[in-house]
């Protein structure tokens, strides 16, 4: 049995997106609402996700544009606060997604008691956020100092708004992350929220990551989630559960009911 068996007890898990607004000290955020709006915004969204069938959520300062790779403390303290509002209602495993911080992730998730987080760990980038070049080595070694060895680490090697330094291979990639940096999973992304992961790529790496388990990340659809389900272990999706599918805008638990249903029919022909 694998992790994701043991976690989230379905084959080929969908991960939701709980896109959290924009917090203090973001451009975006909203000093008028404060943050009571922001945690009855994410519990809507949440609760509809749930009752939409979700197998799982995790829970980002998606609004928080433009991201930091090294954000301030006042960041992860918000997302603390606004999960920790939500802990009773709760009803499926939770992860988080500090953007874009490691080490900031996994303390978060010790802190809400989340099983997994999904960031970049390993690699260097050109990035629409400056050079991006995270320290997997010290992070890991983060990981075991705090305790939270039980955190499952999704690596994001695709990550979106970035292109790798270098001229290697995805798929070499691929196989070097899983020899060296100690994911739990591999995540395949387009190149931005809610654009659909190309499918040759994804197949390269779910080839040469192993018995690594592979997610798709981003742009899953109606139209495409039976053929990107077929080669990827799992799915992480955010955009298409919004209301007329569109990053900023909240969940709609009908769209989520529609998905998820074509999920748990692709299942039915699994073996």
């Amino acid at each position: 049995m694998s992790w994701l068996d043991e976690i989230f007890g379905v084959k080929k898990p969908v991960i939701a997106m709980c896109h959290l607004q924009a917090l203090p000290g973001d451009p975006r955020y909203d000093h008028g609402k404060g943050m009571d709006w922001v945690v009855e915004k994410a519990r809507k969204d949440l609760m509809a996700l749930q009752n939409g069938g979700v197998d799982g959520v995790m829970f980002s300062n998606e609004f928080s544009l433009p991201y930091l790779t090294k954000v301030e403390p006042v960041t992860y303290t918000a997302m603390a606060r606004v999960i920790g509002e939500l802990k009773r209602d709760i009803t499926v495993p939770h992860g988080v997604n500090v953007l874009w911080d490691p080490g900031a992730s996994i303390d978060l998730a010790m802190a809400v008691d989340a099983l997994f987080v999904r960031e970049i760990f390993t690699g260097v980038y050109a990035s629409d956020f400056g050079l991006w070049n995270p320290n997997c080595g010290e992070v890991v070694r983060h990981q075991y100092a705090i305790g939270a060895q039980k955190v499952k680490l999704l690596f994001n090697i695709v990550p979106e708004a970035a292109s790798y330094l270098g001229s290697r291979k995805t798929e070499d990639i691929a196989r070097s992350t899983v020899f060296n940096g100690l994911p739990d999973a591999l995540c395949v992304s387009g190149l931005t929220a809610g654009s659909a992961t190309d499918t040759s790529v994804l197949k390269l790496v779910k080839t040469a990551a192993a018995d690594t388990p592979v997610f798709v990340n981003t742009g899953v659809n109606l139209s495409n989630v039976t053929e990107q389900l077929s080669i990827a272990d799992g799915a992480v999706t955010g955009t298409v559960f919004k209301e007329g599918g569109a990053f900023f805008n909240p969940v709609d638990q009908g769209r989520v009911k529609e998905f998820m249903d074509k999920v748990k029919d692709f299942r039915k022909t699994l073996r």
